[in-house]
């Protein structure tokens, strides 16, 4: 695990990664003119840690990245990092999407990330000129980037993102082993691999200590199952809309609760697809429908209609009437 260290945002030590469930936050937006809506942005990352989320992610695929700005990422963050410290979360790490393609343009933005609050990196696989990426080529990538970031990363293993790029278990292993490479989120959904890659690394749990490195599930739906194969967090799309219940799921199992888990998780499993199947306009037209403000993606995403918005709704009425029980 990387060790803290002051960092320009005035950081004593760095803010570490506890298990459980991280939200990929999302990027709020002025319906008309497509701004940034801060206050909005506030007020969703409040939300998510009053329900028990233990870290956020800004800036990742829910978050829209490929449709901000640089200076628009660091903004976000910095909204972020300032809502959870005037709500009482001081404690809470913030982690950011800083993938810029380029080793020097990924580097760069790690560099300006503390000072707008940023504990850790998100980065995804370089991608743009595929038929060049092979597994050397990403392997010294991702080292470059490590060498020279200020915030320890951690890896985005997203193939649906980045023309089919899937590392392997491997490759997970050996970039495991550098000194300033936190963990891997496995939005894959390859249980095998996160397990192979936990055990390697020594991944962190909730039931011992291990070694500091996060094996993170990449989907709310195999929370229990990411649980069983050694696994540290989940970082979810799902949790920015019933994070209570997302949270239930982890601390049921972590608690030793099995059966309990489980059942929860076929609910909530079954609730995320609508989600899932409609992307972030679905989740932000969720977040509308259940909680009053949402609005829509920055174009070329498309805006839902009433009739499909609605759908989405009725979806996961029930998981949403379990999450305002708890």
């Amino acid at each position: 695990m990387p060790q803290a260290s002051n960092g320009s945002n005035g950081q004593a030590t760095r803010r570490p990664l506890p298990c459980g469930v991280y939200a990929p936050t999302m990027t709020f937006f002025d319906p008309e003119t497509e701004d940034l809506d801060i206050p909005t942005i506030k007020k969703h990352s409040e939300r998510l840690v009053r329900a028990g989320l233990v870290g956020l992610v800004t800036m990742g695929s829910n978050g829209e990245a490929a449709h901000c700005t640089r200076e628009e990422k660091l903004a976000v963050t910095k909204a972020t990092r300032e809502a959870l410290d005037a709500a009482g979360f001081p404690q809470t790490p913030v982690i950011i999407g800083a993938t810029e393609g380029s080793v020097r343009g990924t580097v760069e933005l790690c560099q300006l990330a503390p000072a707008a609050g940023a504990d850790y990196a998100l980065i995804l696989p370089p991608s743009y000129f595929r038929s060049q990426m092979d597994e050397e080529a990403i392997h010294d990538y991702f080292a470059a980037v490590a060498d020279a970031s200020p915030l320890p990363l951690i890896l985005y293993n997203y193939p649906g993102a980045v023309s089919g790029i899937d590392m392997d278990s491997d490759l997970l292993v050996r970039l495991a082993r550098h000194p300033n490479i936190a963990g891997t989120k496995f939005t894959c959904g390859n249980n095998g691999k996160l397990t192979r890659v936990a055990l390697a690394a020594d991944a962190k749990t909730p039931r011992s200590q291990g070694s500091g490195y996060m094996a993170f599930g990449g989907m709310c739906d195999f929370t229990v199952q990411t649980l069983a194969s050694g696994g540290s967090g989940i970082i979810a799309g799902g949790a920015n809309v019933m994070p209570r219940v997302c949270a239930r799921v982890w601390n049921l199992y972590a608690e030793g609760k099995t059966e309990e888990a489980i059942a929860l998780q076929k609910e909530l499993s079954r609730a995320d697809w609508f989600l899932t199947k409609a992307a972030v306009p679905g989740t932000k037209g969720a977040i509308q429908s259940y909680f009053g403000y949402g609005g829509y993606g920055r174009r070329p995403l498309k805006r839902l209609d009433e009739e499909r918005t609605r759908y989405i709704a009725d979806g996961i009425k029930e998981i949403m009437e379990i999450e305002n029980s708890l």
